[in-house]
């Protein structure tokens, strides 16, 4: 990733990324700027997922929904376009991963309504802020996500296992960043687990779900924070006709500034 990205306005990246100049993970780009994923669904599932999301706001924080139709995101980016301002979008067709595509507009529907869920990318530059370094960054790479065994609350036929991501941390700053990434319930929080993976179900870190591993030092420990990309395991199971995402690490970038989310 190019230095001059992590310093760019939103705009300026969303533009360079829908001439399609930015293919990768947006991971420290536009720093101290929110990040959002995203869900779109037919309208007629639309009540249902928000229900969803509300009985399950460590994973699926919404920040905004868009109009049945409109491909806008009028309260957090309204200059957006949720069609083409995301790197990369993955399409499932009753459940399945069909393809991922730079662009959606050839799928948009006049029905079609645009979750934006917080992301924890929003709050990596607070974490930096604090001395605590961020390995996927470092290293290039796309963010670690897993599946786990961890069952989300039910609503209508939405239903499944919470996703997390993960991000080694030394094992004397773990605390520091529970405490860092707490202020940001709007972007999932703070830590759901602090070591010990087995216990939520996940065995071997070298072999991520989404994403890239990294590595894990000695004297490090995994931390891990709900993940956005929840919604995309429940897909699976749910199986609608149509359902696009992000694909996971290539989010919209917002025009509302990380501490905004924040509580002091």
């Amino acid at each position: 990733m190019e230095c001059s990205w992590n310093e760019m306005a939103p705009k300026n990246v969303r533009a360079l990324i829908r001439e399609g100049k930015i293919s990768g993970p947006t991971a420290g780009m536009s720093a101290g700027y929110a990040q959002a994923n995203l869900v779109i669904l037919k309208k007629e599932l639309a009540f249902d997922f928000l229900l969803f999301c509300q009985r399950n706001q460590k994973p699926c924080p919404v920040l905004d929904v868009t109009e049945a139709g409109s491909p806008v995101p009028a309260i957090i980016a309204p200059q957006a376009d949720i069609r083409t301002d995301l790197p990369k979008y993955r399409i499932y067709q009753h459940g399945v991963l069909a393809e991922e595509v730079t662009d959606i507009t050839p799928y948009w529907e006049d029905d079609f309504v645009g979750f934006l869920i917080g992301c924890s990318f929003s709050f990596e530059q607070a974490l930096i802020n604090n001395g605590i370094g961020v390995r996927h960054i470092e290293e290039g790479t796309n963010v670690p996500m897993y599946k786990t065994n961890i069952d989300c609350v039910p609503a209508g036929p939405f239903c499944g296992q919470m996703v997390v991501s993960m991000r080694p941390v030394p094992e004397w700053q773990a605390v520091r960043a529970a405490q860092v990434t707490s202020r940001f319930p709007a972007v999932h929080g703070g830590p759901i687990q602090i070591g010990n993976p087995q216990a939520i179900g996940i065995h071997d870190l070298n072999k991520p779900d989404f994403g890239d591993a990294v590595t894990v030092r000695e004297g490090e420990v995994p931390v891990f924070w709900a993940c956005g990309v929840t919604p995309q395991a429940v897909a699976m199971q749910v199986k609608p006709e149509m359902m696009i995402t992000h694909a996971p690490g290539h989010m919209l970038i917002t025009d509302i500034r990380d501490e905004t989310l924040g509580v002091l």
